[in-house]
């Protein structure tokens, strides 16, 4: 019976490195979701540069990029690049304090990568994480411009395509400013938009004009987001209802 109390401390002892070691792996498997999740916002098939890649990487919370090679995601196998990502958890009911890890693993962005790919375990390269210059600023849709000098159509009339056409090409003058024009009966639709980076909400305008109404508006943004067809033509003609 006296050796209890010798005992007990060595067998605390072992279940907390078990415990510590568990946290370790799951504080382990958090960064690498962090990173799987990276590859994710990354994934798409438009063509991007390395840089653009990068930079991309590099403006995701928690997110440090520390090397990216290659020199465009469709040429030769595509761009990879390798970042840092922390995960944490608990040490276990004994110890409030938390295991936290940081972690790098490698990510190809190329058409032939895969959704949710798994990211691939690396050494971290030596130094500081990379930074890139902030992307340029997209160009300020017309909000205002658009609504005041779209023409009026009164009730019982038919929108002018043609006129609508040239009010547009006379607002609108940077090339980054994507335009569309769509004539369905007596009424016409626009569409304003600048790329998106396919993750983000993107960016657009509408505008209806038809018999006794001219209408400009912004789509809600989980309309705007990839997939939803918010930013369409169509949905200026026959907008979709609001979100639930």
């Amino acid at each position: 019976m006296r050796r209890l109390p010798i005992l007990a401390p060595l067998l605390l002892f072992t279940v907390g490195c078990g415990v510590l070691q568990s946290s370790e792996a799951e504080a382990a498997d958090a960064a690498r979701e962090a990173a799987r999740k990276t590859g994710q916002r990354l994934y798409g098939q438009r063509p991007r540069t390395a840089e653009e890649v990068g930079s991309s990487a590099s403006r995701i919370d928690g997110v440090e990029v520390m090397r990216v090679t290659g020199t465009s995601t469709h040429e030769g196998k595509g761009v990879d690049v390798i970042v840092r990502t922390s995960g944490s958890a608990d040490k276990g009911w004994l110890n409030p304090e938390e295991v936290l890890v940081r972690r790098c693993f490698s990510l190809r962005v190329s058409p032939t990568s895969q959704w949710r790919e798994d990211p691939r375990d690396v050494d971290c390269p030596d130094g500081p994480a990379l930074t890139f210059a902030p992307p340029p600023e997209p160009p300020r849709l017309p909000y205002e411009e658009l609504r005041a000098r779209l023409p009026r159509v009164p009730e019982g009339g038919r929108a002018d395509e043609a006129e609508v056409r040239r009010t547009l090409a006379a607002l609108v003058g940077d090339p980054a400013i994507r335009t569309e024009v769509k004539a369905e009966g007596d009424r016409v639709g626009v569409l304003l938009s600048v790329q998106g980076n396919g993750f983000d909400a993107q960016d657009c305008l509408l505008a209806r004009v038809g018999p006794g109404a001219t209408v400009v508006w912004v789509p809600s943004r989980i309309q705007r987001m990839p997939g939803e067809g918010g930013c369409t033509v169509a949905n200026a003609l026959d907008p979709q209802p609001p979100p639930h």
